[in-house]
């Protein structure tokens, strides 16, 4: 059997535990990847925006200046970091955080304190734990009905901020009703609807409207809006120079003040729930890479834990101090992360290198989406579903990830108690809750080696 590391390894040039891969020198460009990511970017890479300027107090550049800093960080795990995977949010700890944020301040500078602090937490956090190598013994030490009530918190916060809202911030329901549901519907229905994974199977357009992941949505959207008065549009033209220092001002600790140590320490919690959720992230990765490589014996994936913590970490740590929404600065990216495995798996004819596929996906690392003002302006009546589609797939995932970990019907029903903590009180409580109920009604029900491949 050939050693794995006999193969060789996309160049780059190393500094400390990363690589730094250049655009067009140390990896091709792949045009089908760059036009999936251009229109999936722009479908899912605005959907904080409205957030930012009902809740923060952005405007609209303001919101997509912010949104450009957050995806230059996201491709920089590519090229600065060195890393194989599809770099993504930690979307399923977003309902949870924004639940903590929009319910527990009410002026947009503690909110973005807030989100400081708890940027600033996670980076702590994983550096240390990545540095000592940690991580693994730690997630592997909770038991798994309180890392199940943990991901179906998610789940429940993410329905909670769709349907329902609060005085803060009211439901995304209430914005634009009939074309969030049929938007959500028809990717819920694309994505998990069972009669149709058959009807997938048999006829080959039905697959390639579902491979378009939240497109079709958007497209039903974008359709609909106008005809029930929901949406109108209003296309400029022109070139769109993003506020950067505008909205520096406006978010920045170094501009704002600092968050108080009561805000750092409240955010405790949603540090550690986050990083359980990222784990898993890691570990999926991981087994996606490891299939793909079976089929290709020609290029050799350094996999390194260690260096995927510090990339998190240091990512983290700059967005909260120069541009604080946490938590869009994740390992993976799943969908996308399968769709280039696969197509790198098909041999060096179809894609070169997986850092080439990954690096094209992310056009190169260069921000083009966030410069187009007629695409930007065409999109802005639409981010609302956006976010809708973003909370439910999420909400949905997160439902039936965590319904399959109990063992047991005790279990089962103590994940629903977990779950409802962590989406209705603060994350203190939520935490303390979810412990003491998973220690009396089933016991410290831990999975002595729940992820054997990753080392």
């Amino acid at each position: 059997m050939e050693n794995a590391m006999s193969r060789p390894e996309q160049p780059g040039w190393r500094w400390g535990p990363f690589t730094f891969r250049m655009p067009f020198y140390h990896t091709k460009f792949h045009w089908q990847e760059a036009v999936q990511g251009f229109f999936v970017a722009a479908a899912t890479g605005l959907a904080l925006v409205p957030i930012m300027t009902g809740a923060f107090g952005l405007s609209f550049e303001e919101a997509i200046a912010v949104s450009m800093i957050h995806s230059l960080l996201i491709g920089s795990a590519l090229i600065f970091f060195g890393e194989p995977y599809a770099p993504g949010w930690i979307t399923p700890a977003l309902p949870l955080v924004l639940t903590f944020v929009l319910t527990g301040y009410e002026d947009p500078v503690s909110r973005f304190q807030a989100m400081t602090a708890l940027s600033l937490n996670f980076a702590v956090l994983l550096i240390l734990l990545g540095i000592t190598g940690l991580g693994k013994k730690f997630v592997i030490w909770l038991p798994d009905t309180l890392k199940a009530g943990i991901i179906l918190g998610a789940a429940i916060a993410a329905v909670y901020r769709v349907f329902v809202g609060d005085e803060s911030s009211p439901s995304i329901l209430s914005q634009q009703p009939v074309s969030i549901i049929l938007a959500c519907g028809v990717c819920l229905i694309f994505s998990f609807s069972l009669p149709l994974q058959k009807l997938k199977e048999k006829y080959r357009a039905v697959a390639m409207i579902a491979a378009l992941g939240l497109l079709p949505g958007f497209f039903i959207a974008a359709l609909v809006g106008p005809m029930v008065g929901e949406i109108d549009y209003d296309i400029k033209w022109g070139i769109l120079f993003p506020p950067v220092a505008d909205a520096f001002a406006k978010m920045s600790p170094f501009a704002i003040g600092w968050p108080s140590i009561e805000m750092f320490v409240q955010a405790i919690p949603l540090a550690v729930i986050t990083y359980v959720i990222l784990f898993g992230d890691i570990v999926t990765g991981n087994e996606v890479i490891r299939d793909g490589m079976t089929k290709r014996k020609d290029e050799h994936i350094d996999i390194n834990p260690t260096r995927t913590h510090l990339s998190v970490g240091i990512r983290n740590g700059l967005l909260g101090l120069f541009a604080p929404f946490f938590p869009t600065q994740g390992a993976m990216w799943t969908g996308v992360q399968v769709i280039i495995v696969q197509r790198w798996a098909q041999g060096k004819e179809a894609m070169d290198s997986l850092h080439s596929g990954l690096i094209s996906y992310y056009m190169m690392g260069i921000p083009l989406l966030f410069f187009l003002k007629p695409l930007l302006t065409g999109l802005q009546p639409l981010l609302y579903v956006a976010l809708a589609l973003t909370l439910m797939l999420t909400a949905f995932a997160c439902a039936y990830v965590a319904m399959s970990i109990p063992r047991n019907n005790t279990s089962r029903g103590t994940v629903l108690l977990i779950g409802a903590g962590l989406a209705f009180f603060d994350p203190w409580t939520g935490l303390a809750l979810g412990v003491i109920a998973t220690l009396v009604m089933v016991g410290w029900d831990r999975n002595s080696d729940p992820i054997p491949s990753e080392d």
